[in-house]
């Protein structure tokens, strides 16, 4: 599961839409304007419309006198428009009128914006229990609601709404997020500036709880196919997690709602399971992480679904490609920061882009700690590998550009431009003369990837 690289908040412009009372196409949009000047701007714009006024006057078919004199009007404060208030509370005669009214008026925003605040606040207490099945997600798993969410979607993915939380035996030890939501030993941890050299006893433990997320993802792996939904494939990942007696780490981690991480498409990464059906010609990225014996194991694979394009397999396997290529520096001695010149240099010049926003992460006895591992060129990740140290490599590897967009569920990073992204994890254990890699394919595993069965 991949760790936010950038956790910085990115601003959003706020502006002012602008428009005439019946029109949709006169608006002009004001961003980053500083609150004295929105009087003046509001009367420029009145300004404009009044070229407008024959033809809105008539189109409504009354004529709705001035709030201020009472006169004819024909303009509307656009303000009230964006916040779909009545006409008559809003209509202007003239630019004179709508400014000695301003003091006075602006108040009748801040009273509809409470009031919708209010109004959002019932709903969403009506509709935003976790426990609730078959809604859609919100607020980072912490909010349900029965309507698809507004978004400006970057390509033709939508979400789908999600099924309840899938329960876990009192008998399988746990994380102490399983509970409340929040993996408070993980952030208090000195362990998130300093890279542990694992014990021989927790390299052992390791290596069994990898090789179950191995066999878990490989059994998610078998049913994928047209027609399965991404929750289908969550319920196999959370089933053979549980037979095999370990705990699904994503499951609640930070409140994510499911058992493993499926991106399909566009989706980079922490795509949720929904009840949308898998298609011919996807691709799906499903990502396990196992608890067991109190360490974590970490990988995903990226599986076509049907007979996909010749762009997605050149995609998919190019990302296979960055992986191994990763993987095979890695030794003792070697810094943090290779990796990203190896992952870069083959992604480019195979014609991708290598997303920045999300790295690989040091694991043990801690979901995500340090090391960071970034995966582009010219990065800052500080420190060498030692042996005894594990981590996480996963390259994500966009068609076009590396900027992402997060959806409303808060969890699901996509493609700034709606262009298909494909990644692959493994688990790794520097050893004294390089690695192991302690989520590698088994001989059981599927042959899904036509790479390697040639």
């Amino acid at each position: 599961m991949a760790y936010a690289m950038l956790n910085i908040p990115r601003k959003r412009q706020s502006g002012i839409y602008l428009s005439s009372g019946n029109s949709k196409t006169g608006g002009v949009e004001i961003a980053n304007t500083p609150r004295i000047q929105v009087h003046f701007l509001f009367l420029a714009s009145l300004a404009v419309l009044e070229e407008m006024a024959g033809e809105s006057g008539s189109a409504q078919g009354t004529t709705l006198a001035c709030v201020k004199c009472g006169k004819p009007a024909h303009l509307q404060c656009p303000k009230c428009v964006d916040l779909k208030l009545p006409r008559e509370d809003a209509a202007f005669c003239s630019q004179d009128c709508f400014k000695a009214s301003w003091s006075a008026h602006k108040s009748v925003h801040l009273k509809a914006k409470s009031s919708s605040s209010v109004a959002e606040n019932r709903v969403d207490q009506n509709n935003s229990n976790p426990d609730d099945g078959w809604l859609y997600c919100l607020r980072k798993g912490q909010g349900r609601t029965p309507k698809l969410p507004h978004f400006d979607w970057t390509g033709s993915l939508r979400p789908y709404p999600i099924s309840k939380r899938r329960l876990v035996p009192d008998y399988i030890e746990k994380p102490d997020w399983a509970i409340d939501g929040i993996p408070k030993i993980e952030q208090n941890s000195d362990l998130q500036h300093v890279v542990e050299i694992k014990t021989p006893d927790q390299i052992e433990r390791m290596r069994e709880t990898c090789r179950i997320a191995r066999e878990v993802l490989d059994a998610a792996a078998r049913i994928i196919r047209p027609g399965i939904t991404a929750d289908e494939i969550d319920a196999v990942v959370h089933d053979a997690t549980i037979a095999a007696g370990g705990y699904p780490s994503p499951l609640n981690y930070h409140f994510f709602p499911k058992s493993c991480c499926t991106s399909v498409n566009e989706v980079i990464c922490h795509g949720i399971p929904d009840a949308r059906k898998l298609e011919d010609g996807d691709i799906v990225n499903v990502d396990v992480t196992v608890c067991y014996k109190g360490v974590h194991g970490d990988l995903n694979e990226t599986f076509f679904v049907g007979d996909v394009d010749e762009e997605s397999l050149r995609l998919v396997q190019c990302t296979y490609e960055c992986l191994e290529k990763a993987i095979a520096i890695v030794k003792p001695g070697v810094r943090f920061r290779e990796v990203g010149e190896v992952i870069n240099r083959h992604a480019t010049m195979s014609g991708f882009s290598v997303v920045k926003s999300y790295c690989g992460h040091g694991i043990g006895e801690l979901f995500h700690c340090a090391p960071n591992i970034p995966h582009y060129a010219r990065n800052k990740a500080v420190g060498v590998m030692k042996a005894g140290q594990t981590f996480t490599i996963e390259p994500m590897i966009n068609s076009g550009v590396w900027r992402d967009r997060m959806w409303p569920d808060g969890w699901t990073a996509v493609t700034a431009d709606g262009k298909r992204s494909a990644q692959f994890e493994h688990t790794l254990l520097v050893t004294d003369t390089g690695v192991e890699v302690l989520t590698a394919r088994l001989p059981s595993s599927p042959k899904v990837f036509p790479w390697l069965n040639s």
